[in-house]
């Protein structure tokens, strides 16, 4: 409902024919319209088209409280705080109320003596429907007093009344969210004697303060999210809440790759000082990849989950490395590199929850591991297997055949680009089988996906590779072998020698 300006008063409510309808009876009329235009209040909201977002209005359908349960960084506040959509743009209440009450059915004592005195002269106001919508987010010391309420007693005395008397009670979030959506995230984290206040509002509608006989029904809707709880350790949805909770709707990352990018693309922070990053698609892909070797990956806690907070991060990293380098050598355009992801690996270490085999193996060298494993598998997708003899010999052998004869290059990731161009077409035979098989759209993207070769070539253990501070050194697979026994010994003559 839209405001209107000319209705101020309870006697002009009614004159217009207003009629009160509950919250949930509001949102479920308010998505029909939405389904029968065939436009949606999840917008940016990808991946849940033809899961999460269906169940949702089937709730909303029959009129259900809900709770969103996930891994981290599965949008599920995100999803909650699009459900305000769904409510009048503007709702009219009694003006001044503490539990913001329907002028035509109004809850407390207070306000029904106000309205009994001033009868259609009663003022009121219509409050928007971002003003009807509230959260918490649910944290161990949270009390019964944050969201139910408890009694004054300095306001009682102020007001000379019996403690029994709902005038001495102060309100929580939840009864302050009368006419609205009130939401609670991580609700696993509210103490079970907490958890065990809500039982009345879910099931009976209604708030009792202290014992005292006190009732007040509220029309309010109550969403909840959580993460499962074989993960939550902090604590446990109680069975009674669980029961009283109408629809338990499992939430879930991207199945596939294109729509994780999407996502990425969405979210990430792109676009630097008003110019657009070159990201080569592959880029994109690696980047999503590392997520989805991390929720298959025997290091990270797969009960934890992986966030899709960590491409995003990852995404906006690997921009940074090309941005900074840019800013160095003062080249005219910023387009990402192979070596650029590596630099994603502080943006991953931090969102992994390692298993006691992945602590063994240390963070850093987990993150890393992943992200030659995403490398891996792009690749195939645009060049044939490495470790496929036929293909070895036949699309890979100029390649290996001029790193045998001693050859090497090097690859600096602040290095200029007429230097990074010259250095990777110097490779013989890189050249000619990325324009064969992949055809590059211009340059640039080129000479990215000759580094992606040499670095797969590395993964698939056909070369050689010697990381040295910013530099990356790719040679041969068995004159690295051998350089490396070669140190060794002669750290080992230095340690006989001491």
């Amino acid at each position: 409902m839209k405001i209107p300006a000319n209705i101020q008063t309870l006697g002009e409510l009614k004159k217009s024919g207003y009629t009160s309808r509950s919250v949930k009876d509001e949102i479920r009329e308010n998505l029909i319209e939405h389904i029968k235009a065939g436009s949606s209040v999840f917008d940016g909201i990808k991946g849940y088209e033809k899961t999460v977002i269906p169940q949702i209005e089937h709730a909303i359908l029959a009129r259900h409280d809900i709770i969103l349960l996930g891994l981290r960084g599965q949008a599920k506040t995100r999803l909650l705080r699009c459900l305000y959509k769904l409510l009048d743009e503007f709702t009219p209440i009694v003006k001044g109320s503490e539990l913001r009450e329907d002028p035509l059915n109004p809850l407390t004592v207070a306000t029904k003596m106000r309205i009994q005195e001033e009868g259609d002269s009663t003022p009121i106001e219509w409050i928007p429907r971002a003003d009807r919508y509230a959260e918490k987010l649910a944290t161990p010391d949270t009390t019964v007093a944050d969201l139910i309420g408890d009694i004054d007693p300095i306001k009682a005395a102020t007001l000379r009344k019996n403690l029994s008397d709902e005038h001495v009670i102060n309100f929580g979030l939840i009864p302050r969210s009368n006419r609205g959506l009130f939401a609670i995230n991580e609700l696993p984290d509210l103490q079970p004697r907490i958890q065990v206040a809500l039982l009345n509002i879910m099931q009976e509608r209604d708030i009792q303060i202290r014992g005292f006989n006190v009732r007040i029904p509220l029309d309010v809707m109550i969403v909840f999210s959580a993460n499962p709880e074989d993960y939550t350790n902090r604590g446990n949805i109680i069975t009674p809440l669980k029961d009283r909770i109408d629809a338990q709707i499992i939430t879930h990352y991207p199945k596939d790759i294109e729509t994780g990018i999407a996502i990425t693309g969405q979210e990430a922070w792109i676009q630097r000082n008003g110019n657009l990053v070159e990201i080569p698609y592959f880029i994109r892909e690696i980047i999503e990849q590392i997520a989805f070797e991390a929720r298959k990956s025997e290091y990270v806690d797969q009960k934890s989950g992986v966030s899709a907070r960590l491409t995003i991060t990852a995404l906006e990293h690997v921009i940074s490395a090309a941005e900074r380098r840019n800013y160095l050598n003062k080249d005219a355009g910023v387009i990402v590199r192979l070596c650029d992801i590596y630099h994603a690996v502080p943006a991953l270490t931090g969102k992994l929850e390692l298993v006691y085999e992945g602590e063994q193996e240390g963070a850093m060298n987990v993150a890393r591991h992943l992200i030659g494993k995403a490398i891996n598998t792009i690749f195939k997708k645009y060049f044939p297997d490495p470790r496929n003899k036929k293909h070895s010999s036949e699309l890979y052998a100029p390649i290996v055949s001029w790193f045998s004869k001693g050859n090497s290059t090097e690859i600096s990731d602040i290095m200029k680009q007429t230097d990074y161009a010259h250095h990777l077409e110097s490779v013989s035979g890189l050249s000619e089988l990325v324009t064969t098989i992949v055809k590059p759209g211009n340059q640039s993207e080129k000479l990215v996906m000759m580094e992606f070769v040499l670095e797969a070539l590395h993964q698939n253990s056909v070369l050689g590779k010697e990381d040295l501070d910013n530099h990356t050194t790719y040679s041969d697979m068995v004159g690295s072998m051998l350089g490396n026994l070669g140190r060794f010994s002669e750290d080992q003559d230095e340690f006989n020698d001491i």
